[in-house]
């Protein structure tokens, strides 16, 4: 995750609660991509670092657990930059032009300087963190099928060129996640940092409630008694990604359907959902900031852990590329 704000309600559903429970098959590798963060953001690392522990104290709130994975960060591996280098040796300047997310977020941030090489080649960074480490599979949303796509062409094009030795890197494949991504408070089609459309998972209860009774719902609906519609409101978006209780959720959307259930009873019980699943993770989150020593040493003791993991990699890559001086 790249350490560009407060991590909310869209990080939960769309990575970390899908994160957790790869714990009990994988053996994972879970970063700050602090470099990837200086793609749009170089102009202002002002809160670069301190967003850097407040995500990962996130991380831990949400049941990711460093004694079980591991926690690093991307500028403590330098073989990250390494790979990244030689990796844009090979790879053809337009494969990088194509990927849907370049165009996308030059059109949509726009506020900023999105001119710059590193921005270009942020996709083939993302191919050198998660070919360091022989990663097989990779969590991701159908927002980053395209990067991943892009990582197995250049892994067969490195290797079809370096193949001295078999194949040097690992081709990775997408694990997936069963719920993409949240829309806006504002009913825009994403939750995200840049819009301020968020519910942060370091909200208090009061915070939460404010936001969800602010929230947009149908807007043909001007009195409880009309039948609304549920499809596409982000209020029920909500309940089906957070509230566990599906029966509630159901009784509210067979009632709204029927124009017997008000919008402010729909929004109270959602904001109800949403402490009750926040609760937790706050008081875990609170409990690892209090020991600023303690996270400190997860970050660099992970790193230490995939700097050798790394060091095998470039290992194999530098020998293949006839670039290993003895």
């Amino acid at each position: 995750m790249r350490p560009t704000g407060r991590l909310h309600l869209g990080h939960l559903v769309g990575a970390l609660g899908n994160w957790v429970p790869l714990q009990d098959e994988y053996d994972c590798f879970y970063f700050v991509a602090d470099w990837h963060a200086l793609t749009s953001d170089f102009a202002d690392t002002t809160h670069l670092t301190s967003y850097a522990y407040e995500n990962v104290a996130d991380w831990i709130g949400a049941g990711l657990d460093p004694e079980r994975s591991t926690f690093f960060v991307q500028s403590l591996v330098p073989e990250h930059a390494e790979l990244y280098v030689l990796l844009s040796m090979v790879v053809p300047v337009p494969w990088l032009e194509r990927v849907p997310t370049y165009k996308e977020q030059q059109d949509t941030l726009k506020d900023k300087d999105l001119s710059s090489i590193g921005f270009l080649g942020y996709p083939l960074l993302q191919t050198a963190d998660v070919t360091l480490y022989d990663a097989r599979f990779v969590p991701v949303g159908d927002d980053q099928v395209a990067h991943l796509e892009l990582a197995r062409e250049v892994v067969r094009r490195f290797n079809n060129i370096f193949n001295h030795r078999g194949d040097v890197l690992v081709e990775p494949e997408a694990l997936l996640t069963t719920f993409a991504r949240l829309p806006g408070l504002d009913g825009d089609k994403k939750m995200s940092k840049s819009l301020g459309n968020t519910i942060h998972l370091s909200d208090s209860a009061e915070e939460v409630k404010k936001k969800v009774m602010r929230m947009y719902t149908d807007p043909k609906r001007v009195r409880a008694d009309i039948p609304g519609t549920v499809e596409g409101n982000p209020v029920f978006t909500y309940h089906d990604a957070l509230n566990v209780d599906t029966a509630e959720v159901d009784d509210l959307k067979a009632r709204y359907r029927a124009g017997t259930v008000g919008d402010v009873e729909v929004k109270t019980k959602l904001a109800n959902a949403l402490n009750a699943r926040l609760d937790p993770i706050r008081e875990r989150r609170a409990a690892v900031l209090s020991r600023p020593d303690r996270l400190r040493e997860i970050l660099f003791e992970g790193s230490k852990r995939a700097r050798e993991a790394a060091g095998e990699t470039m290992a194999r890559v530098r020998d293949a590329m006839k670039i290993a001086y003895r």
